[in-house]
């Protein structure tokens, strides 16, 4: 049978080339054709365009780059006119992919979505459309199941799939050595894997390395940037770069400084405790304050429903909030033990679902029936 799968981002990528390994281990004789990156390409899917090409975030940015994404769908829209799959599967990635499940759907394609549009945030009209052109959704949140339902989309809770890729990541016990990493206490610094992330953290991130001068940092870079978005980092001898290793990296971390995102999942789940930061133009960041719904921004306060971990967004980003933060959370205080209490209760929260094996079993039996009829 046919795939035919969307991912924007990096996490959208990881996540769906675990998926795409499912389908193959299911159904042997899958072509995957996908819009994505390495891990999915990795996985055994004909690769036709890289997320890196299309990552805007911000209202701003991606009103300036409108012309590119409308080129992107075109393009989209007649690679899979081209292609005729059995199943189109969406990953996140939502201002696009909902277009995409509307062409899809009038084609009489099966639109299945992984890892949901994040309505119950803002912009719930967008649910509506989940309900129109989608014939399942997959959501990864706890508290997402009862939201959508009570839209009437036809939703499924199948787990987190950062358990899938944790609870199978081996620590590298030469990690330190190969990366000429000091046995010091290490804070993690996970800037983002974007551009403008980028941009708009590592220079207030790495401001805060001098008031720590017991300490060793360490960047979490990512591999589909441009190794110049990192050239500060190198006047600092007391930082590392580590490229595309998150998972090594948080593993001998003590502390994380992390932009909020994915990230703040995957730090709890390594018991690393948490600054999480956020900072984007004056313009996107006005416009989502009038439109955001929810009281906090990370995944792991939002799963818990409390301040888990401190969130320093826009005028608070600063290296003076993160500096006094980071001395309690680096030393034995309530607040780090408070923190880690936490994360247990986190993880009981998301289940022991495989998300990627329930997903693949859900979409590759509803196909292969449909094409018996």
């Amino acid at each position: 049978m046919k795939y035919y799968l969307v991912a924007g981002e990096r996490s959208g990528d990881l996540h769906g080339g675990n998926l795409i390994r499912q389908i193959h281990r299911l159904d042997p004789n899958a072509q995957v054709r996908c819009w994505g990156g390495d891990a999915m390409q990795g996985a055994g899917a004909e690769l036709v365009t890289h997320y890196r090409d299309m990552a805007f975030m911000g209202f701003l940015e991606v009103v300036k780059n409108l012309k590119t994404i409308s080129n992107f769908l075109k393009i989209c829209k007649q690679d899979l006119l081209s292609f005729q799959p059995d199943a189109v599967i969406l990953i996140d990635y939502p201002g696009f992919n909902l277009r995409i499940a509307k062409f899809a759907k009038k084609q009489g394609w099966p639109v299945y979505y992984y890892i949901a549009p994040k309505t119950w945030a803002w912009n719930a009209k967008r649910t509506h459309k989940l309900r129109k052109y989608v014939d399942r959704v997959f959501s990864i949140l706890p508290f997402e199941e009862s939201f959508f339902k009570k839209y009437d989309v036809n939703v499924t809770y199948v787990g987190n799939p950062l358990l899938d890729a944790i609870d199978g990541f081996q620590p590298d016990p030469m990690f330190r050595t190969q990366q000429n990493i000091p046995q010091k206490s290490i804070i993690a610094l996970l800037p983002g894997s974007r551009k403008q992330e980028i941009e708009n953290v590592l220079s207030v991130m790495l401001e805060v390395v001098s008031r720590f001068p017991e300490a060793h940092f360490v960047v979490a870079a990512v591999g589909n940037l441009p190794a110049y978005y990192y050239n500060l980092v190198r006047s600092h001898s007391q930082v590392s770069i580590v490229t595309d290793q998150t998972y090594q990296v948080l593993q001998i971390a003590d502390l994380a400084i992390v932009t909020s995102g994915t990230a703040t999942l995957e730090t709890a789940l390594f018991n690393v405790p948490q600054i999480v930061v956020y900072k984007t133009s004056t313009v996107s960041y006005r416009i989502a304050r009038t439109l955001i719904r929810v009281p906090y921004i990370s995944l792991v306060n939002l799963i818990m429903d409390r301040e888990v971990v401190p969130e320093l967004i826009q005028n608070d980003f600063s290296s003076d909030n993160i500096g006094e933060i980071a001395r309690e959370l680096v030393t034995n205080s309530s607040r780090r033990v408070s923190q880690l209490n936490a994360y247990s209760e986190l993880r009981q929260n998301l289940g022991t679902y495989p998300s990627s094996c329930k997903v693949a079993e859900e979409v590759v039996n509803e196909i292969s029936l449909k094409q018996q009829f």
